[in-house]
């Protein structure tokens, strides 16, 4: 750790929700879920209005449609416009610091040391504050939590606790005082299963964790997880603020002899395939935070799917499982002439690796997946290879098979809006914007040569 809260860690709050909250006035103040809204869907995000009634992040929509008031908008994402707002966050954060490192879509850790700022707990806190406003201001209204330590795992969770719009600054010398009260789900990669572990033998809280010997916790949960949970109780987290990383991946594929079509040998060979990438990733000291599969048909065509979990893994058997769940989304009945597995968006440091017992019971089955490729949320920089790449969005000048929630719109006459809901051959669109007020509704026929897809709007005032 270092001797002053130098590093914050930035995180946008309920981004996709607060997007949409921005761009379409009638949705202000009220619950909004964005996610697969077909099918078995999943919840992306959940504005904090939605989550009042339980809803969050990775629920299956169906559970979430039961939860939440009739009055929730349920909306397919719109990645462009988030990529856009994302962008705008990161060119600000670069304006204060040289060493920002992205994690993902909306967040990131900036490094305050090497811009001779004023690194006590006062100039910290002011610096935050401003740089909050600024976000604010900069994306049209969308806001981020920070939080400031000593430490990249210290920021992190500080960043999440007084959510949303918090700032919260650990001075140093404080660093126990302030992570053993809290409860052990707070540490990063902590899942279900260890924290139940934890609790049945009456762990509760970081400090509780902290009191326990090495000894017994390398019993408990085998000598990689139990010296993971030591450090983390200790708060020992030398990480350092890496502003670009290599873009590196660690792939493996096989051509069959035979174009492949019985599913168990599919299956098997994702297995076979996801060990090796493990063992690969294991021996470089590497992990990765997105899976994808490659899959080539007889014909020669090749389709992609990928998926980004929040912590990189090197467990073969969470690549091995969510390659098979990806490989469901892709039709193999006329066989395949090539299978691959990748892991990308690498890293040198992975809490769950210290966590391999949670991996598989954190993605449950029907749970951890859209059934749309274009639900899973890139990280940017986004490798080509993991983009959702056989469904990207409609472009402007394509009209789209399907209306899609949440779609941005352009009417010849009536201008610019967005999908309410379609169904019946009609589709029902309310003209509004960012900068306009509460919009009418009208509802046209789904094949209205009148009404087109369209781009974001902007929410700039100038």
């Amino acid at each position: 750790m270092r001797g002053d809260p130098s590093i914050l860690h930035v995180d946008l709050d309920a981004m996709f929700a607060a997007v949409e909250q921005r761009d379409k006035p009638s949705l202000r103040g009220k619950p909004v879920v964005v996610g697969g809204v077909a099918g078995r869907g999943v919840v992306s995000t959940a504005s904090y209005e939605a989550r009042v009634f339980g809803v969050r992040s990775a629920m299956p929509m169906a559970q979430a449609r039961r939860l939440a008031p009739w009055t929730t908008a349920y909306l397919s994402p719109r990645f462009t416009a988030y990529k856009r707002t994302s962008e705008v966050v990161m060119r600000l954060l670069g304006e204060v610091s040289p060493l920002v490192e992205q994690v993902s879509i909306d967040e990131a850790y900036v490094d305050l040391a090497p811009i001779g700022t004023d690194l006590s707990v006062p100039g910290v806190t002011g610096l935050a504050t401003e740089l909050k406003t600024r976000i604010a201001t900069a994306t049209g209204g969308v806001t981020g939590s920070i939080g400031a330590a000593s430490s990249k795992l210290l920021a992190k969770i500080g960043s999440d606790l007084n959510k949303p719009d918090g700032l919260t600054v650990v001075a140093p010398g404080d660093e126990l005082a302030f992570l053993h009260p809290l409860p052990v789900s707070k540490l990063g990669g902590v899942g279900p299963a260890t924290e139940q572990r934890l609790h049945r033998s009456g762990v509760r809280t970081v400090g509780d964790l902290a009191a326990v010997s090495l000894e017994h916790l390398i019993d408990w949960f085998g000598q990689s997880h139990g010296a993971g949970l030591f450090r983390l109780a200790r708060a020992q987290d030398d990480r350092a603020v890496i502003s670009e990383r290599e873009a590196k991946s660690v792939s493996a594929e096989e051509t069959f002899d035979v174009d492949v079509t019985d599913p168990v040998r599919l299956k098997r060979e994702l297995d076979l395939l996801a060990a090796r990438v493990a063992g690969r990733l294991r021996a470089n000291g590497l992990a990765g935070r997105t899976v994808n599969i490659k899959v080539r048909h007889g014909d020669f065509t090749t389709v992609t799917r990928a998926f980004t979990r929040d912590h990189p893994t090197d467990d073969g058997r969470l690549v091995a499982a969510l390659a098979r769940r990806l490989l469901t989304e892709v039709d193999t009945s006329g066989g395949i002439r090539l299978l691959g597995v990748g892991v990308s968006t690498l890293a040198d440091f992975a809490q769950d690796d210290l966590f391999s017992d949670d991996l598989l019971s954190a993605v449950p089955a029907g749970a951890d997946l859209p059934d749309e490729p274009a639900m899973v949320a890139p990280v940017l920089p986004l490798p080509e290879a993991a983009a959702p790449s056989d469904v990207p969005e409609p472009a402007a000048d394509e009209g789209p098979a399907v209306w899609r929630p949440g779609q941005d719109v352009l009417h010849d006459e009536l201008g610019a809006g967005w999908v309410q809901g379609s169904g019946l051959g009609r589709v029902t669109v309310r003209f509004e914007g960012p900068l306009t007020e509460r919009g009418p509704v009208r509802t046209f026929a789904v094949d209205d040569p009148r009404l087109h897809p369209a781009d974001p709007p902007s929410w700039a005032t100038s």
